[in-house]
């Protein structure tokens, strides 16, 4: 991201400057994975549908979290974790176009009580196990490089 916008979001208190820790950015990492494979155990259905999609969508926004801490940067909403991910090189770039409905499906859940359904639960599931793991790879090797 270009260091204009980063200032302006930083200016804005969207983001806050953060010294590198990658202890925290592990932490984050591993809860992202270990909350993600919980929820892939869940046998999905109309009842847990919300639940996996809720938690997988946590999963992926924290590590868009990652990846700011690793910039030097803590996001301050959901909005900011996830645009960071956009900008990552994927195989299936095109997915990450599906960040933005995801966040309003999960805003419609947790604050007007909508219902998940069980496919867009699947979507998100897919998106963990085609991106995520990508992106996980992409965080891994940043940290190294650090």
């Amino acid at each position: 991201m270009r260091k204009e916008i980063i200032d302006n979001l930083v200016a804005e208190k969207q983001l806050r400057v953060r010294q590198l820790d990658v202890e925290r950015i592990l932490s984050i990492i591993n809860s992202a994975v270990t909350n993600a494979k919980v929820s892939k155990g869940i046998r999905l259905n109309d009842d847990s549908a919300t639940v996996v999609f809720r938690e997988l969508y946590e999963s992926v926004r924290q590590l868009g979290d990652a990846c700011w801490w690793i910039e030097g940067y803590e996001p301050l909403n959901h909005e900011i974790s996830l645009e960071i991910l956009k900008e990552l090189d994927i195989k299936n770039k095109i997915k990450l176009n599906h960040l933005y409905r995801f966040k309003k499906i999960r805003n419609d859940a947790n604050y007007r009580g909508f219902r998940v359904s069980v496919s867009q639960a699947k979507e998100v599931i897919e998106f963990w196990d085609t991106c995520g793991k990508e992106i996980l790879g992409i965080i891994s090797k940043r940290i190294r490089q650090r």
